[in-house]
């Protein structure tokens, strides 16, 4: 059961193997989330990155390398794992995106509803 403390995104569905979805931020935040899926398994991240707080995506729903291999900041082409969000490359290596706990219920993508806070 979806409780009062949850947000859905969007059905689970929807994030497709080896593709990226972002979802705008709740009235009264400033940050929006994005879900990706590789390997079954879909993760959410905060959409910001941890360099200088931007949102990663140059265009709607374009958070991964043309292999999509890795999650890449469009202000300066630093690259993410999707597995767990580890900047591998740019200026801001060694550091990480902000995961959301997530998970499927009722055939839907659910995060907590304070996720990006």
């Amino acid at each position: 059961m979806i409780g009062p403390s949850e947000r859905v995104l969007c059905a689970a569905e929807e994030i497709e193997e080896g593709a990226a979805r972002g979802f705008p931020a709740p009235p009264g935040r400033f940050t929006g989330l994005f879900a990706v899926r590789k390997g079954g398994e879909v993760r959410v991240y905060v959409n910001s990155c941890p360099h200088i707080g931007l949102p990663l995506e140059p265009l709607p729903n374009r958070f991964l390398d043309t292999r999509k291999a890795h999650i890449v900041c469009a202000a300066h082409g630093a690259r993410f794992r999707i597995e767990d969000g580890i900047c591998i490359s740019g200026p801001c290596i060694g550091q990480a995106l902000e995961m959301v706990p997530c998970r499927v219920e009722e055939g839907m993508l659910v995060v907590p509803a304070d996720a990006g806070e």
